[in-house]
């Protein structure tokens, strides 16, 4: 090969690494930015570490976790959304890249969409379910003071992990709107003196014709409306 050959690459070479230099997002973005950061189109060390790629620590520098859904970069407040509440104060991580992209690609079919992974927050944020959701307004959650984690799990939200059947059978009159049992604005606690069946003198009565008087549990010994035991499980009949 001939010194012109060599000295032709060279200059190629360089004028390329001119190009990726001043005109680096013609050259080597993999994409359009989000329009957020359509300003940063030529500045790609706004959020890339050289020779090792887009860092978290570069996010936080221009969005302060703490601000993050309240205020913008510029220290402006948020005005709050419904749907769209500030989350990011309790996440294990402050690790951005692991939800978020500059270059968003071609979008995803709605049957693809990406959901939120609830084993990003801190524990006691999980705890907290209606900092994010709103409480519900159907008649089975209206009034109820129970912990959402008492049935439910972020995991699998629908449906629900409690099975009643296991504890009482909701068959024949007992398929009653739940504030009849439950009377305490919770689905922990109950009585069945909730109807006019269940007189406390009349069940009182009743049961100590047979010698029990501990009828603090009715389930214990009652599964279903027809007043079938648990007796087959091992788990007797207190009669004192």
């Amino acid at each position: 090969m001939t010194r012109a050959y060599w000295i032709a690459i060279g200059v190629a070479l360089a004028a390329i690494l001119a190009l990726a230099l001043v005109r680096p997002h013609e050259m080597v973005s993999p994409g359009d930015l989000i329009p957020a950061h359509a300003a940063l189109k030529q500045d790609c060390f706004a959020c890339h570490v050289p020779l090792r790629g887009a860092s978290p620590a570069q996010c936080i520098s221009c969005h302060a976790v703490g601000d993050i859904g309240r205020k913008t970069t510029a220290g402006l407040a948020i005005a709050p959304r419904p749907g769209h509440p500030a989350f990011h104060q309790a996440l294990r991580q402050d690790n951005c890249l692991s939800c978020h992209s500059g270059h968003p690609g071609p979008k995803l079919p709605t049957s693809r969409a990406v959901s939120f992974d609830h084993d990003l927050l801190l524990p006691a944020a999980l705890a907290q379910c209606q900092s994010c959701h709103s409480a519900p307004t159907d008649s089975l959650h209206r009034g109820q003071v129970t912990a959402c984690a008492t049935c439910h799990q972020p995991t699998e939200w629908k449906a629900a992990t409690f099975a009643h059947d296991r504890y009482f059978l909701l068959e024949g009159d007992h398929k009653a709107p739940c504030t009849t049992c439950h009377t305490t604005g919770g689905f922990q606690t109950y009585s069945c003196y909730g109807c006019h069946a269940h007189e406390p003198a009349r069940i009182i009565a009743q049961h100590r014709e047979v010698g029990i008087t501990n009828l603090d549990n009715c389930v214990r010994c009652h599964s279903s409306a027809h007043g079938e035991g648990r007796e087959s499980e091992g788990e007797g009949r207190d009669r004192d």
